[in-house]
């Protein structure tokens, strides 16, 4: 098992300093280490990063427009105009647009909201939305979560005398619209300290600015869309989402008590991974499938009742979400991994019917699946291909297709993530074109991902004081990411696939007899590799897992590796096709057996005889039966040891002699004796009276009949066997045969008979022999 990422273990800091600061901030030294590799090396920023309040946030006036759009927004409270609050349908979208209409509301303003729709209009700025509103008597809009790119509706709003106030956080286009104020964190003229606000995070400010305080309110709003949007958790986003958990653990809105029963969320324990996984992927699910203004309403709602049937709408919404994630993500698998497309350095996926709400998570997961930047589209009834893309880091996917714009009708994104529109005719130049990218780049030798790993630790240093020291560095998230760890245990134990369909894996480390519970999501088909792996290092984040009220240390696994080859016991007495499941090279020592079973190999798997050169084309390699001798499997071995990641053994027995054994001497002397008084027996007709004579059983007596047929005891001419008179001595043992059935013997005891800690040891040692401990294998 090969690691995904390429492990980059962080430097571990001077033990003056570590010693110093661990001192002076009453801090456990692992922490100060991991808040040195943060850049946090003094005791004034540090007791700031670890005490987040509402001290930490910037002055909204800070911002560039704010207070043109403040003035603005007051003057149109004053005169009952009527606001719009124009919105989008993500979390960040959703929360932003509840945080300025609750604040608009109090402050007594005429005010309504618009989200528009994904499919029918899309993000941002629509030009029919925009015509809509003005005709329903809107008289100013307020975009929250989007604006900066709309430039021909802003432009029609002010031309028809009704002002747009843009409050955004996306990439600035180089012309900006020509609204009345546009207040974003970046503005090219303005000066605010911190950049990385979220869409929420300026309605925060716009909220803070109008109310002339921080807007405590809706701390729990900003915390949820912060989160959501994977923004930077640093500076005055960490503040904002501290204050906003805080608020949510003990918040009295019903929309939140009612989202935290269906997603089993405990309200009182909520953190930063409930809002990741639980409450922004449901709020998102709305705007995925149909209208997330039902989002706002959930938020928003005073009545418990509407919140729990809103909610209840929420959790179905996001369980058919995931429904279409699973079969659409299985289906579009299957397309990335046919050959062709293995060849491939980019992956373009296309299918009649795929939802094209949820075709940006499934991209995701087929780039986490393979590594390749990948775009997965839908066909629809006007022969036009639609969806999204993601990228990895080493191509820019957005630049890779900004070279064919002229192939797509729609088009937009950044560096990781694209969403498109292509003609079904021109989708095969668009395929060209982006592998044409990816060559320019070089990407099949860009490498993988980097993956920084913060501690590396033995299995008895994992305890419920070291969890509880790194929790101080909570909340985690994008620009503060929850410690990475990297423990190499003595033995993985109790290694099993869960779940309702088997996709995750759970198991054990185990060192000097403390033992650390992993969980793997989505790693359940690797539960046959772990229990074959030998030295794994797993690579995760610690927590704690819940179970009947016990608690206990649980690491989630990121990613794990194995040295050495990963040997898996399939030793059988039936060799039946299910056996015959890996992309593999099959060796067989027998040439009649590799004939009769060539049908049973999948696919893309080849079968080769152990006495011809072959290679090992996909790294695994299956020894179907057994060789003669040890020797031969050694050198085998040692000639591809290479070429070999997994070596799965079947070991099938064709004529298994190790529990008949060896013919006793005195056996052999009772053959002896009668071929010296009779003659002429024919063995075609008469061997099974012989055996009952000699009380032997024909499979040693024929291997009996060879040996002494070799050594000159007996002759056999047309299958009638004739003693010799006074023939030569000889020991037993010099006979092939002999030799033969002792070298087979040898090989079933350590090949069939030995447990599996005793196969691996002997294959190992074979693979990569130690000089001295080298076997006598002849």
């Amino acid at each position: 098992m090969k690691s995904r990422f390429n492990w980059q273990y962080l430097p571990q800091p001077k033990a003056a300093l570590v010693k110093d600061l661990a001192e002076k901030c009453q801090l456990a030294p692992a922490v100060i280490r991991l808040l040195i590799n943060r850049g946090l090396t003094e005791q004034t920023t540090i007791e700031k990063f670890l005490n987040p309040g509402v001290d930490q946030l910037h002055d909204p006036l800070l911002l560039f427009d704010m207070e043109k759009a403040v003035a603005r927004i007051r003057q149109a409270i004053e005169a009952n105009q009527l606001i719009t609050v124009y919105g989008d349908y993500d979390a960040d979208g959703v929360t932003s647009t509840s945080i300025m209409l609750e604040t608009l509301e109090a402050l007594g303003a005429n005010v309504n909201i618009y989200i528009p729709n994904r499919f029918n209009e899309g993000y941002g700025p629509h030009q029919a939305a925009f015509e809509k509103l003005l005709a329903a008597g809107t008289q100013l809009i307020v975009t929250v979560d989007n604006g900066v790119g709309g430039q021909a509706p802003i432009a029609y709003a002010q031309e028809h005398g009704v002002d747009v106030i843009v409050t955004d956080h996306h990439e600035l286009p180089s012309e900006l619209p020509p609204a009345f104020a546009i207040i974003h964190p970046r503005h090219p003229q303005g000066h605010y300290p911190f950049g990385d606000l979220s869409g929420v995070g300026i309605a925060f400010k716009v909220a803070s600015a109008l109310m002339e305080e921080p807007a405590s309110d809706s701390f729990d709003l900003a915390a949820i869309g912060t989160v959501g949007d994977l923004v930077s958790l640093t500076d005055e986003n960490r503040a904002l989402v501290s204050l906003g958990l805080q608020q949510l653990r003990q918040s009295t809105r019903p929309g939140i008590t009612a989202l935290c029963a269906v997603a089993g969320i405990e309200q009182a324990k909520l953190d930063e991974q409930s809002i990741g996984f639980g409450i922004a992927p449901r709020l998102n699910a709305l705007g995925r499938l149909g209208d997330a203004k039902d989002g706002v309403k959930l938020l928003t709602t005073f009545d418990p009742d509407e919140a729990t049937e809103l909610a209840k709408f929420v959790q179905t919404q996001n369980e058919r979400r995931q429904q279409y994630v699973k079969d659409i993500a299985a289906v579009a698998m299957e397309m990335a991994t046919t050959p062709e497309n293995q060849q491939r350095q980019t992956l373009i996926l296309a299918h009649k019917d795929w939802h094209e709400g949820v075709l940006g998570i499934v991209a995701s997961h087929v780039v986490e699946a393979t590594g390749k930047p990948t775009l997965v589209m839908t066909e629809l009834e006007d022969h036009t291909v639609k969806g999204s893309g993601r990228s990895v880091p080493a191509f820019n996917l957005f630049s890779a297709l900004d070279h064919y714009r002229d192939l797509m009708t729609s088009f937009g994104g950044h560096h990781m993530a694209v969403g498109l529109s292509v003609p079904a005719d021109n989708l095969a130049a668009l395929r060209t074109g982006l592998e044409t990218q990816a060559d320019t780049v070089d990407l099949r030798h860009q490498g993988g991902i980097d993956l920084k790993i913060d501690l590396k630790l033995t299995v008895p240093e994992v305890t419920s004081d070291f969890l509880h020291a790194c929790q101080q560095l909570a909340p985690f998230g994008t620009g503060n990411p929850a410690p990475k760890l990297a423990i190499t245990p003595e033995k993985v134990t109790d290694v099993r696939a869960i779940g309702t369909d088997q996709a995750h894996l759970k198991f054990k480390l185990t060192a000097q007899n403390t033992n650390l519970d992993v969980i793997a999501f989505q790693k359940g088909q690797y539960a046959e590799d772990l229990m074959a792996a030998d030295q794994l290092t797993v690579v995760g984040e610690l927590g704690e897992n819940e179970w009947h009220g016990h608690r206990t240390l649980q690491l989630q696994l990121t990613d794990f590796a194995t040295t050495g080859v990963e040997i898996i016991d399939k030793r059988t007495t039936h060799l039946t096709r299910h056996l015959f499941q890996y992309q593999a090279t099959y060796v067989f020592f027998s040439a009649k057996l590799q004939q009769q079973l060539r049908a049973y190999l999948p696919a893309g798997a080849t079968a080769v005889l152990a006495t011809e050169p072959f290679t090992v084309t996909t790294n695994t390699l299956v020894l179907v039966d057994l060789p003669a001798t040890l020797a031969e499997l050694t050198t085998l071995l040692q000639q591809h040891q290479a070429e070999v990641d997994k070596l799965i053994t079947f070991f099938y027995m064709q004529h298994p002699v190790y529990l008949t054994g060896m013919p006793a001497h005195a056996e052999f002397g009772r053959l002896f004796k009668f071929t010296t008084t009779h003659q002429g027996i024919n063995l075609r007709t008469q061997l099974a009276t012989l055996a009952t004579y000699l009380h032997l059983k024909q499979e040693p007596l024929v291997f009996m009949i060879q040996v002494f047929s070799e050594l000159g005891f007996v002759k056999i001419v047309d299958g009638v066997m004739n003693g010799v008179a006074q023939p030569e001595k000889a020991d037993l043992q010099t006979a092939p045969s002999y030799q033969l059935r002792q070298q087979q013997m040898t090989t079933e005891q350590v090949l069939v008979y030995s447990n599996y800690q005793e196969l691996k040891k002997w294959l190992n040692a074979q693979i990569v022999p130690d000089e001295g401990e080298k076997k006598n294998v002849s």
